[in-house]
């Protein structure tokens, strides 16, 4: 009997025919299953994991297409199924009140890339959404409806890499950011050059603002693909601000770049924090634009506004400003620059506008009629979500009355709610007008400190239109020390506590001068003391004690050719009321006619000037009433005087001459009685 021989190669022949007979019968399978039976059990397995009801209610289909993958290699042969799904929802919570479904969708379509699976990555070339309708909800206790059960960390990773959209609805509703916002999205009929595929449209309100807007973006969102710019082009209403951009973001997964085009303008620079949670200062009407260039890394990310330009009010502005997330707190620093300046475009930062500005710029609280100092309030709340480190320059600046303010600096640094200006300077006349000022925000109440010095501001600077004032070799010196509590510029300076003091000597001063600088109240004494001649000051000493708001003269005394003038009494920065008493002294046998003392009183808003307790009303604006509180910075002819100078008042400016003090923010100034005179 003969045994049969092996034949492998037969059997090998076989064991290919069959995996090819097995490979085939499963394709078959795959071609010709209806996945419509398949529904019930996606439906349920979705419905579970999200803890919500989902359904596909339309027709559920398989397709295989050539894998897209650019390696080569025996991957590229393996083909890519491709699945689509029609009338897709998934229900909203019970608490929702933007109707019963989260999402309808009218067809979605995904392929799949099949290998990765083998690691536990799903991996999405390509996802694409029909009529979406979209409804993202959020409850004032912070709850969402885009937040589901979850079971555990998940041993999967989801990676998409395209997403395409065609016409559907997004709505947003979050009480807690005050948002009710919906966005309409349809495809554009035509691609056009710059790669825009969809349009959308959006409607709703922000923080009670109206939103409107429109723009476009490409129709393939590539997510992955850092070197396939997707472009974006948008125009934003919201309320009184209005934001524009134009460019492009790449991979959007890691914003790995953001390059826009950014226009921005405003009421008030104030009003983008709810946007942006960029704390700024409230500011006139604005408008900027410049180039927006952004990315995220692990710290959070880093977004640049480079070289833009615009206007604040009636002056220019121009510079970059950095923002840097981070820990604790995001960092804003930059450097801004005015080449002119107009000085009533910083009225809004410390609430000195008009109300008629305060209610543009959507400020509720109005100046009283019958007050001078603002009242509205630093909101101190916002200091804390941001640090900050800008310097601001303003080479010229332009006031309505011809004081010659050269240029401007300022130094500002926020930290852990504390803002200081150091320094704060101002060139005045070929002199300098120099300041720190500090003002912690941590409290409650702010506590501030302020320590303010004029320097060699000269007199023939500080009128160059006035002839007599040519000729004086005078300068400016004084110097100023306050500390304070309070919120706003009123109460701060209602509870006030320090000193000032300021020196003159070898100055001229007339009504003429004082009208040219504002000075109306002073314009009035002179007038009563002097006439209309030019009278040459020998010197003047002042030193002012100020204790919880009240200014007390301690030493106010004026040198002249033909007269010694004294002045004593109170200036009540609170209750804004003035109780000052003018002793004017003839000198020998020069002719002096007004030898009655003339009493300055009642109020910032409406001061009177009388040469007795009958005084005569005299009317004055606001300008006249702030210059007569701050010596150290009202016009007064100043120069320091040799120590070896011969003078009536020698012993005034030596004493003059000590610095002033101030005590802790909320502490009482425990002042010394100056030696009369």
């Amino acid at each position: 009997m003969t045994t049969p021989k092996f034949r492998p190669a037969r059997l090998l022949l076989w064991s290919i025919a069959a995996l090819i007979g097995l490979i085939a019968l499963c394709t078959a399978l795959l071609l010709t299953f209806d996945w419509n039976r398949a529904k019930p059990w996606l439906n349920e397995r979705v419905s579970k994991a999200t803890g919500r009801n989902f359904a596909i209610r339309g027709d559920l289909s398989l397709t295989w297409e050539k894998s897209q993958t650019d390696q080569d290699s025996w991957r590229r042969w393996v083909p890519w199924p491709r699945l689509s799904a029609k009338d897709i929802v998934l229900d909203n919570p019970d608490w929702a009140r933007t109707g019963p479904h989260m999402a309808e969708i009218g067809q979605l379509t995904f392929s799949l890339s099949p290998l990765p699976l083998l690691a536990h990555n799903i991996v999405l070339p390509s996802l694409e959404l029909n009529a979406p309708n979209i409804a993202l909800e959020r409850k004032p206790d912070g709850d969402n409806n885009w937040t589901f059960k979850s079971s555990g960390p998940s041993a999967w990773q989801l990676e998409l890499k395209k997403l395409v959209l065609a016409k559907g609805t997004v709505r947003l509703l979050d009480p807690v950011s005050k948002i009710d916002i919906k966005a309409d999205i349809d495809s554009l009929p035509v691609t056009s050059p710059e790669g825009y595929g969809i349009g959308w449209k959006v409607g709703g309100t922000f923080n009670k603002a109206a939103v409107s807007g429109e723009g476009k973006a490409g129709a393939v969102l590539s997510l992955q693909n850092s070197s396939t710019p997707y472009p974006l082009q948008a125009s934003v209403h919201v309320g009184k601000t209005a934001i524009a951009i134009q460019g492009t973001l790449t991979k959007p997964s890691d914003l790995a770049a953001l390059d826009l085009r950014l226009k921005l303008s405003g009421a008030s620079m104030s009003n983008l924090y709810p946007l942006t949670g960029i704390v700024l200062p409230a500011t006139p009407p604005f408008a900027t634009e410049g180039r927006l260039i952004g990315k995220i890394n692990r710290t959070g990310g880093d977004w640049t506004y480079d070289k833009f330009s615009g206007r604040v009010g009636s002056s220019d502005l121009s510079g970059t400003l950095e923002y840097i997330a981070q820990k604790p707190r995001p960092l804003l620093k930059g450097a801004l620059l005015s080449n002119q300046l107009r000085l009533q475009d910083l009225a809004p930062l410390i609430g000195a506008d008009s109300n008629a500005s305060k209610a543009n710029r959507g400020d509720g609280v109005a100046q009283p009629g019958n007050k001078v100092l603002p009242v509205e309030q630093f909101d101190t709340t916002r200091w804390g979500s941001i640090d900050a480190d800008v310097k601001f320059t303003g080479r010229k600046i332009i006031r309505d009355k011809e004081l010659p303010i050269q240029d401007l600096v300022a130094d500002l640094h926020l930290k852990d709610s504390v803002l200081s200006l150091t320094p704060l300077n101002f060139g005045v006349a070929g002199g300098n007008l120099i300041s720190n000022i500090k003002l912690d925000g941590s409290n409650k109440q702010i506590k501030a400190e302020m320590k303010i010095s004029a320097r060699h501001l000269k007199i023939k600077q500080l009128f160059p239109t006035l002839e007599s004032a040519q000729a004086s070799l005078g300068e400016i010196n004084g110097d100023a020390s306050l500390s304070a509590v309070g919120n706003s510029v009123a109460s701060m300076l209602g509870s006030a506590n320090g000193e000032l003091k300021t020196l003159i000597n070898q100055g001229s001063i007339s009504k003429f001068v004082l009208e040219a600088a504002g000075l109306n109240i002073g314009n009035v004494v002179i007038s009563k003391l002097f006439g209309d001649k030019q009278v040459k000051v020998n010197c003047l000493a002042s030193d002012f004690a100020v204790t919880n708001g009240v200014m007390d003269a301690r030493t106010f005394v004026m040198d002249t050719d033909d007269a010694i003038i004294n002045v004593d009494g109170k200036i009540n920065l609170a209750q804004e009321s003035l109780a000052l008493i003018i002793h004017p002294k003839s000198k020998g046998l020069r002719i002096f006619t007004l030898r009655t003392p003339i009493y300055v009183t009642g109020s910032f808003k409406n001061p009177d000037v009388g040469v007795d307790k009958g005084v005569l009303a005299l009317k004055a604006g606001g300008a006249i009433a702030l210059a007569v509180l701050a010596p150290v910075t009202a016009v007064l002819p100043l120069i320091n005087i040799s120590p070896d100078q011969q003078s009536d008042c020698a012993g005034l400016l030596a004493e003059a001459r000590q610095k002033p003090v101030a005590p802790p923010p909320g502490k009482t100034l425990q002042q010394k009685r100056a030696k009369a005179h």
